[in-house]
């Protein structure tokens, strides 16, 4: 792990609230001039803290209209199970996130579809397929008071 100072903590916090911010400006809110705010964030990039930049999307306006969260179980534990099972996840458009957890279960998904029926022949025709799958347990979203993904 890199160590940080405080500075780069605020070039990160501006970051992820406004990637487009330009170096002028985000030189002026963390207290640098423009030449050293750029060398930290190319400093930040090369050590691949900042991984990347990204669009934050309103899925609605894209017709997607339910979010699910999924819970998994296989019926396995092996390696060969857990490969195949992400390997569908993967493969499966619908899942927007897909996490290996502890617990109960092994897999947390974030399913974005159009609708109810969408969801219905998500689950019945790819998740209801795999052999690997043991346990679904759905979660219809009815709203997010925070989601700082990006």
């Amino acid at each position: 792990m890199m160590e940080i100072d405080n500075i780069d903590r605020k070039i990160l916090r501006e970051l992820e609230s406004d990637g487009r911010i330009s170096n002028v400006e985000l030189a002026h809110r963390v207290g640098l001039s423009a030449s050293a705010c750029l060398r930290r964030v190319q400093e930040l990039e090369r050590k691949e803290i900042i991984r990347g930049y990204r669009a934050i999307v309103d899925h609605t306006q894209l017709g997607v209209g339910a979010v699910i969260f999924v819970m998994v179980g296989l019926s396995g534990h092996s390696k060969k199970d857990a490969q195949a099972f992400e390997a569908a996840m993967d493969a499966a458009s619908e899942v927007r996130e897909c996490h290996d957890v502890t617990g109960a279960i092994e897999y947390l998904l974030r399913v974005e579809v159009a609708d109810l029926k969408a969801y219905k022949s998500f689950h019945t025709d790819t998740l209801g397929t795999l052999p690997q799958v043991k346990s679904i347990t759905s979660y219809i979203n009815l709203g997010s008071s925070k989601d700082l993904r990006a």
